[in-house]
């Protein structure tokens, strides 16, 4: 008699064939690469076959390669683009070529599933062509109009007019897809009442916290930081002035790692305050560098008015700091005042420094619970959670809790 199937008995799903449209992967350096990189190489550990459009780094077509990201085999597809010249290392490919790059490699790839993580250029022409062959497309929206309005070089009245026009065209490639995603419901209901869709789906960018050692013993010096682009949502300067106006008895430090357009003129403001010789810009840090930082910080602080969700928060609670927020858009789902550090007014100097006298003042004890509720708050947010939901939306299936 055969016995009855049990749930390791049950018949593994097969591997899917997944394309992804990126206008923004590694090398880059921001949020949404982020986010790509880990989502690729967390189903190709699964045993997907991910293949990734994404700009070269020249204007030239580069062959179908193997890259290896975050440890794991991704074939690239590198199409030909240009640099935007008001931005330091953003690059795009023309949009009237995209079609046929999507044609190329879709007849080439035959995918099971296209998820693009832009609906700007790479992203928009390949969900269009991702529909004639009736392949289900998901979507997911990293773009807030605050990440690039400083970089279109208009004025502020054309500015609205370019919004407008592109949040008019998000919602038309948008109607496209079995899905559209969101890294967190606030960001959700940003795009709902942007662009008037509804059923936009809350899922974490997720975090793989075994690459995070949380050290939560006593600090022997007070060191703030943050991680991110230096650029002018992220609001740099009011962390800047607020270290300037701790009192110097705490002796505090500031490490800001990331590169970006505005990093000379945050230098300048470092001396004019007269705490350059406080405050280390390291630029682009390397995986183990970066972390080792997080693992030695006594607060991480982010006074970003432009958050989806921020991955280097979710770093920082990883690896278990307290966390100093601008309570705006989605950091006050991360960080919740009281427990795991404080929210601030967005743009409030004399507030964020109050808040990060209070973590740098505070008992041992104080400190240990807020550690603690940063590693538990962030369990949530673990890729494992986030790779299932995703492989649901691809093969159409219900969602996981």
């Amino acid at each position: 008699m055969t016995p009855p199937a049990t749930p390791d008995d049950s018949p593994q799903k097969p591997p899917l064939t997944i394309v992804m449209g990126c206008d923004t992967f590694a090398p880059d350096i921001n949020g949404a690469a982020r986010f790509a990189e880990r989502l690729a190489a967390g189903l190709a550990e699964r045993g997907h076959d991910v293949h990734v459009m994404a700009p070269n780094t020249a204007y030239r077509r580069a062959d179908p390669a193997v890259e290896v990201i975050e440890g794991q085999p991704i074939t690239l597809h590198r199409l030909p683009s240009v640099r935007w010249p008001p931005h330091d290392w953003l690059r795009f490919v023309w949009p009237w070529r995209v079609k046929h790059y999507a044609r190329q490699v879709l007849d080439a790839v035959k995918p099971d599933v296209v998820h693009i993580q832009s609906h700007i250029v790479i992203g928009r022409g390949l969900a269009r062509e991702a529909k004639k062959r009736g392949i289900p497309i998901i979507a997911t929206n990293h773009v807030m109009a605050e990440n690039i309005l400083d970089f279109t070089t208009l004025p502020d009245a054309l500015n609205k007019v370019v919004v407008k026009l592109a949040w008019a065209d998000a919602r038309r490639t948008f109607e496209l897809t079995r899905a559209v995603t969101t890294p967190t419901r606030k960001a959700a209901e940003f795009l709902e009442s942007t662009i008037a869709i509804s059923d936009v789906l809350p899922i974490s960018c997720g975090i793989d916290r075994r690459n995070y050692t949380p050290d939560l013993t006593p600090r022997d010096a007070n060191r703030i930081l943050f991680v991110g682009r230096l650029t002018t949502e992220k609001g740099i300067d009011v962390l800047l002035r607020a270290v300037a106006q701790l009192d110097p008895g705490l002796q505090a430090t500031l490490d800001i790692v990331g590169g970006g357009d505005q990093r000379r003129n945050l230098e300048q403001l470092a001396g004019q305050l007269g705490i350059a010789e406080r405050v280390t810009f390291h630029g682009h840090a390397s995986e183990e560098d970066l972390r080792a930082l997080y693992s030695r910080a006594s607060v991480f602080a982010i006074a970003s008015i432009a958050e989806l969700q921020s991955i280097a928060t979710m770093e920082a609670m990883a690896s278990g700091l307290p966390v100093v927020a601008a309570d705006a858009v989605a950091l006050p789902h991360l960080v919740h005042d009281g427990e795991n550090g404080y929210l601030f007014e967005p743009g409030n100097v004399d507030e964020l420094t109050a808040r990060l006298t209070d973590v740098l003042t505070q008992s041992p004890e104080e400190r240990l619970r807020m550690q603690q509720a940063s590693l538990d708050g962030v369990i949530v947010h673990d890729i494992e959670r986030t790779l299932d939901t995703f492989e649901a939306l691809y093969r159409g299936e219900p969602l996981p809790e």
